[in-house]
């Protein structure tokens, strides 16, 4: 992506996705087997790793944002694959301190013979698919594509949504699990579903609340006029502030018996993310370009769904390596970040209806609809958390 060519744009953007799909499930599962012993202790270490997850977030917009937005788009993203790299480099330095974590391991009967070819169907597999990707890229970036982006999106939202409830339909009816794993699949995509409908509204951060930010937020300090995409720290930032302390908190209540349940806390995520957006909506309401309103507004938005997601994600991903069936970790990891995606794709579509509604309008629409799913996901949390079984 640091050459400016259409060409080498979506050659990138096809790269990223990649490695993006191979690093985040996999290293999430690995944190997961660090805590073999699960319960909260597992949910606080996820909080810590995820408050390492938003150091890079911060250090991301304020060095590629003042790069790319300042003087260069391509040195910015320049940049970005400098940190990956620093980011490989800094891991095969700490791998020895990760002991058995993420070392695969045979189901019992799986010999030589087995692995090998199930080795070449994923590789195989993995080849075909980035081929498709690439060539559809090209005949993105040559015109030659009948579809509009929009279109496409729309369309790959679709295939992806099905594609994975086949998915679950398969290894739910002919994968050999017990009614106990089966039941805790049922939980998976119940929360899937969950998580995908407050990423769709927590991923507006980029889009829709980054336009807010720049056509109407007051970003004048002095002389000098605060980018807009600095302010998207502002999330990461208290992530780091207060990962720990929700880390702490999980622990501190489960010694005392009432740590809230899995489905409560993603419950609780909805409604920190539905709160946000009243407060956006609120301040947006007062806005226009001539009286831009203060980045306070903002703030309080990130505060509240920044409560929201460290309720809903780190707990999220312990949740999946609880509940997943032995064997099956790594492919329920891929289906969670399945919801972060879609959550992204609807969180896109939805910023585009910015062309035809006021900002409070869209604000408050999807505060209102992710508050109706938290209260819908408290009423149902108590029946939920019966399908998990003895896991907290």
């Amino acid at each position: 992506m640091a050459i400016p060519l259409n060409e080498t744009f979506f050659l990138g953007l096809a790269l990223i996705v990649v490695g993006t799909g191979l690093l985040k499930p996999n290293v999430s599962t690995m944190v997961g087997e660090l805590y073999p012993e699960g319960g909260a202790r597992r949910d606080a270490g996820f909080s810590i790793f995820y408050m390492g997850i938003n150091i890079g977030a911060v250090l991301g917009p304020t060095l590629c944002g003042l790069l790319g937005e300042g003087y260069n788009w391509h040195l910015g993203f320049s940049l970005a694959g400098i940190g990956m790299v620093a980011g490989l480099i800094s891991y095969k330095l700490g791998e020895k301190y990760l002991g058995e974590a993420g070392l695969f391991r045979p189901a019992p009967g799986e010999d030589e013979a087995v692995l090998a070819r199930r080795a070449r169907r994923f590789y195989t597999g993995a080849g075909i698919a980035a081929a498709v990707v690439v060539f559809c890229g090209y005949l993105l970036a040559t015109g030659r594509f009948p579809l509009s982006l929009e279109a496409l999106a729309q369309s790959l939202g679709v295939a992806v949504v099905i594609i994975t409830l086949l998915f679950f339909a398969y290894i739910f009816f002919f994968g050999g699990h017990t009614a106990l794993e089966k039941r805790r699949l049922i939980v998976i995509l119940w929360l899937v579903i969950l998580a995908g409908l407050f990423w769709s509204g927590f991923e507006q951060a980029g889009s829709s609340l980054n336009l807010f930010a720049r056509d109407l937020t007051d970003r004048q300090f002095g002389g000098w006029e605060l980018p807009a995409s600095m302010l998207q720290n502002i999330n990461p930032l208290f992530i780091i502030i207060f990962a720990p302390v929700f880390g702490w908190l999980w622990t501190w209540l489960a010694r005392r018996n009432a740590n809230p349940s899995i489905p409560v806390k993603f419950a609780l995520g909805l409604l920190g993310l539905a709160a946000g957006f009243f407060v956006l909506s609120w301040g947006a309401a007062h806005a226009t370009p001539e009286n831009p309103v203060s980045p306070a507004w903002l703030v309080v938005t990130y505060f509240l769904h920044t409560v929201g997601e460290l309720c809903l994600s780190p707990v999220g991903l312990s949740s999946i390596t609880k509940l997943a069936p032995r064997g099956r970790v790594g492919q329920m990891m891929g289906v969670w970040f399945i919801a972060a995606a879609l959550g992204n794709l609807f969180a896109g579509l939805v910023a585009g209806q910015l062309e035809t509604l006021m900002p409070a309008e869209l604000f408050r629409s999807v505060a209102m609809f992710t508050g109706a799913a938290g209260l819908i996901a408290l009423l149902v949390s108590p029946a939920v958390r019966r399908l998990m079984g003895h896991v907290d």
